[in-house]
């Protein structure tokens, strides 16, 4: 049976939808919920044969080969990855990484490195990343965390608008990637499935406020903040961004 490892924060919550309604039985696959690192791993150690996996990985892999045509993007703001910081971005000197993340922490190197024109010195983190974001020191948290956290800080920068701002295209956080060429009929199979949710987004959402704290802004955030297409825009910023993680 093929395996499948997906991302568990909300912003897949439509992918999840269409993961619940899989019989596994007569699929021939079966998922598990992760956080983007895990995905990561589980791809790159063979542990699963499909990932929702951060696209900063795609260079590690050798061979590859991207799934359907769905992702999670974004085109402008996302909310939910983001730089928390107490004082203004141009007097930040220190940044700690959130070890959840593979994509959004390269992200923020390239809009440092040749956006803001600044030098930082990276601190890996292994938990709570939002309490190093003290003084000088910002800290760059994606994820759910983010609606929780993000109210306490003096500033947020979203590192999607960020991108947007400076490159005019899309961002693409992750994509359903595998490591060999997987059977049409699977690929077809599967992206009709994921794609479920996509097409019952009242659903969706109304699971999704049941289950989230009631502060989440879940609806503006799935149908507005959140790009679930791999169209040509999204390729070609993915593509876009591939090429500058070459020069890190």
């Amino acid at each position: 049976m093929y395996q499948v490892s997906v991302v568990s924060y909300l912003n897949t919550a439509p992918f999840v939808y269409g993961l619940k309604h899989n019989n596994p039985l007569s699929s021939g696959w079966n998922y598990s919920l992760d956080i983007p690192a895990v995905c990561a791993q589980k791809l790159l150690d063979g542990i699963c044969d499909v990932g929702l996996v951060p696209v900063a990985i795609l260079p590690k892999l050798g061979e590859y080969h991207l799934i359907g045509d769905t992702c999670i993007g974004a085109d402008g703001a996302v909310d939910s990855v983001v730089l928390l910081h107490e004082v203004p971005l141009e007097e930040i000197n220190s940044v700690a990484l959130d070890y959840q993340s593979r994509t959004s922490v390269n992200l923020c190197r390239l809009l440092m490195r040749d956006y803001w024109k600044k030098e930082i010195e990276y601190i890996d983190t292994q938990s709570d990343v939002h309490e190093f974001a003290k003084g000088t020191t910002a800290a760059v948290l994606i994820g759910d965390r983010v609606f929780e956290h993000a109210s306490k800080f003096t500033y947020v920068t979203d590192l999607s608008k960020a991108w947007k701002d400076w490159t005019g295209l899309p961002f693409v956080f992750a994509a359903w990637v595998s490591r060999k060429k997987m059977p049409s009929a699977f690929t077809e199979s599967f992206n009709q499935q994921v794609s479920l949710g996509l097409k019952h987004m009242d659903e969706v959402i109304a699971e999704a406020r049941a289950k989230y704290p009631a502060a989440f802004p879940v609806e503006n955030y799935l149908r507005n903040k959140i790009s679930y297409t791999l169209n040509k825009r999204a390729l070609q910023g993915m593509e876009t961004f591939l090429t500058m993680l070459g020069t890190l």
